[in-house]
């Protein structure tokens, strides 16, 4: 068993009465990052409401597409040629979601694609609440160099066999997440829960295979497009203003490390509708950054100028419900 390593308890005698019952703790792994991507593999670990691992399960997918970045998830065409469609594994996963607090690193990616899959199916998937445990390793102020998975991994001696094998990063996480559950009921701290609201329509624009086994312009070797991003072709419409919607045209910056790739981060954003910019003005919208006390230029711009800054998860939130531009 692995040694909670965040505190010195072991499992709190006084458990918090509001906490949850359950968790599906949650790993997919997907086609790519936009709204018509797909998921090709996914796992659950379901914990019961200590953090103990009651069973876990896993899936292949076949997305009836290109299978995407071959070179990180390791899937290809052919292995998923004869894997279930997400409409045969749909009844059983939502089983193991069922009643329970969806787990998983950067909770709002993984949550969407879910949601997106079920609409597919005319189906609701049974998630109420999540929990991002980046947002969790925030509240207990955990001392990691970056949010993703394996410095979360690391800090608890978790060692990780395959990353992007969605069973290895699902079991990953919920051996992290254990003793961070602990750590957070020994001190009292609020869970980070949030709701999930699920998806009752849905309509599919088409998307080409590509015959080469490419991805829509991604290259082996990294994730930026082969060629230079369009402009983008809406005005910009000021500063994003906390608790309001993101809106197409606004211009975005991202600085230091990120638990998804940063090439990645920034095409969600430009699929958004919003302005990718690789450095700071007065006419920059908003700045993403999981560490905004850091001392980095475009920090110090920001501050300068009086710059919007969200963490990463709050922007993954906001890229879910972007306001059309102005006609």
């Amino acid at each position: 068993m692995l040694e909670d390593r965040a505190t010195a308890v072991s499992s709190p005698t006084q458990w918090p009465a509001a906490y949850p019952q359950g968790y599906a703790v949650v790993d997919v792994e997907t086609t790519g990052l936009a709204r018509d991507d797909r998921i090709i593999s996914a796992a659950v670990y379901r914990l019961d409401a200590r953090g103990e691992v009651e069973d876990h399960w896993y899936t292949l997918v076949n997305p009836e597409r290109d299978p995407g970045p071959v070179w990180i998830h390791g899937l290809t065409s052919e292995t998923l040629a004869g894997a279930p469609l997400f409409a045969d594994i749909a009844e059983e996963f939502a089983a193991r979601l069922e009643g329970r607090v969806l787990v998983a690193h950067n909770a709002v990616f993984d949550w969407q694609m879910i949601a997106r899959e079920y609409a597919r199916v005319r189906r609701e998937a049974p998630v109420r609440q999540r929990l991002c445990t980046i947002a969790l390793s925030k509240e207990l102020a955990l001392p990691l160099p970056n949010h993703k998975l394996e410095s979360l991994a690391a800090h608890f001696g978790v060692v990780q066999q395959r990353a992007h094998h969605a069973l290895d990063d699902a079991r990953v996480l919920a051996e992290a997440f254990r003793p961070s559950l602990r750590a957070a009921a020994a001190g009292g701290v609020r869970l980070p829960l949030l709701e999930c609201r699920p998806l009752t329509e849905w309509s599919d624009r088409p998307v080409p295979r590509q015959a080469s086994g490419g991805y829509g312009g991604y290259r082996a070797g990294g994730w930026r497009p082969s060629r230079k991003r369009p402009a983008c072709p809406y005005p910009n419409p000021g500063r994003y203003e906390d608790g309001k919607r993101l809106k197409q045209g606004m211009r975005v910056a991202f600085s230091g490390d990120t638990s998804t790739e940063r090439e990645l981060l920034e095409d969600r954003a430009v699929e958004a509708g919003l302005h990718v910019a690789t450095s700071i003005s007065r006419l920059t919208s908003l700045l993403v950054t999981n560490d905004p006390d850091s001392g980095t230029s475009k920090t110090v711009k920001a501050r300068q100028y009086g710059t919007p800054i969200v963490d990463e998860a709050a922007f993954g939130q906001l890229l879910g419900d972007v306001e059309p531009a102005d006609e």
